[in-house]
């Protein structure tokens, strides 16, 4: 370490780091994100060609920690880790393409506008459309958890559009939204003018995680009903961002008889009534009709005129999709089918008399010892 500290070329490397930082004003500027990821940008690029260029080995990134801590003692981010991950940052963000990346413009920012640079050093696009919309924290997740480049796009824009914290976005990762959202099997495209039905067939997916709930068998619809309502928070950031809670066995009433919808939700975004029916059963095409009554009713009964169709969810434990989508071919209200999963508890009276992981593990070594 002392033999690098004093190696003129690492010396002059880290003024010139130094130097960069003090131009910034450090305290104030890395309090501003923008800035702190601009300036953590620039440093994992200089950290990087530095390791590519095996001048001083990996142990550089141990001596400049110590050097930076030592010169800004107030400031936080120059700890060996953090400085791994700049470099991170910058061998991971790098290797973007441009083409795939949408920038949002800012207010007052005309459409053929470019995006400023700083200095004279080009910026990806992708930076950009971190800068200002993403932490530190929030990044970080993203080169720990995610490798496909347009799922970290994905997963960059859902948390600007939802302004989702860093917890929400390790959760919305770890369910895999991804590869559920836009999944279920809809009749939108025949149902809804463009753009509509690509808008609501990116709002539903398939299946809906439901793992906050967790039940002992027997249990019905009307259960699940219960428990969602009850952790309504979580089941809200499942269903996605729009949804407005309205009613659960919400009644309506046709000519002389009297219907409950199981779950009545308003989207913001899609400007329209959601009915959302809960079966704790295999999907079977009956309940397509049946849903597809109920968006009639919604329709002629609680739809205003500057409401766009009501759309229906059916959420079953299981399907099978060419059954369901013969089931929605025909069908003339816009409606999804999606399955759900939850926690499932073992009854009490059935605990006791299965093998714990000790027991199993005890089995496997006598019959190791055996030889068998």
């Amino acid at each position: 370490m002392t033999q690098l500290s004093t190696t003129p070329a690492y010396t002059r490397w880290l003024q010139e780091i130094k130097e960069k930082i003090k131009r910034t004003q450090v305290r104030a500027a890395l309090a501003a994100s923008r800035e702190l990821i601009l300036f953590y940008w620039d440093l994992g690029k200089s950290i990087s060609g530095k390791l590519q260029g095996n001048i001083w080995g990996n142990k550089v990134i141990d001596q400049l920690s110590k050097d930076l801590s030592s010169e800004f003692p107030g400031v936080q981010g120059f700890s060996r880790t953090n400085l791994y991950y700049t470099r991170k940052f910058y061998d991971y963000f790098s290797t973007f393409s441009d083409a795939k990346v949408i920038v949002p413009r800012k207010e007052g920012q005309l459409e053929n506008e470019t995006v400023p640079q700083t200095g004279a050093q080009k910026i990806p696009p992708v930076i950009h459309l971190i800068c200002g919309h993403l932490p530190w924290s929030h990044i970080k997740i993203i080169l720990d958890k995610l490798k496909d480049h347009q799922e970290t796009l994905f997963y960059i824009h859902e948390t600007i559009e939802n302004g989702w914290s860093r917890d929400v976005l390790a959760l919305q990762i770890k369910s895999n939204l991804y590869s559920r959202q836009g999944k279920a099997i809809t009749n939108f495209k025949t149902t809804l003018p463009e753009p509509q039905s690509d808008l609501a067939r990116q709002t539903i997916k398939d299946p809906y995680s439901f793992d906050f709930l967790a039940f002992t068998k027997p249990y019905n619809e009307r259960d699940i009903e219960n428990q969602l309502i009850t952790h309504i928070t979580k089941f809200l950031l499942e269903l996605g961002k729009g949804f407005a809670f309205v009613g659960r066995q919400y009644h309506l009433e046709v000519g002389d008889s009297d219907y409950y919808l199981d779950l009545l939700f308003y989207h913001i975004k899609l400007k329209c009534y959601v009915v959302v029916e809960l079966k704790n059963t295999k999907f079977i095409p009956e309940y397509a009709g049946k849903l597809n009554f109920y968006l009639s009713a919604v329709d002629s009964l609680l739809k205003s005129e500057t409401d766009q169709p009501t759309i229906g969810i059916l959420l079953c434990r299981d399907k099978n999709s060419i059954e369901t989508e013969f089931a929605l071919r025909d069908i003339n209200k816009p409606m999804g089918v999606s399955e759900f999963t939850l926690t499932e508890n073992l009854p009490e009276n059935l605990k006791g008399s299965l093998p714990t992981i000790e027991e199993i593990e005890a089995d496997f070594e006598r019959l190791e010892e055996k030889g068998q």
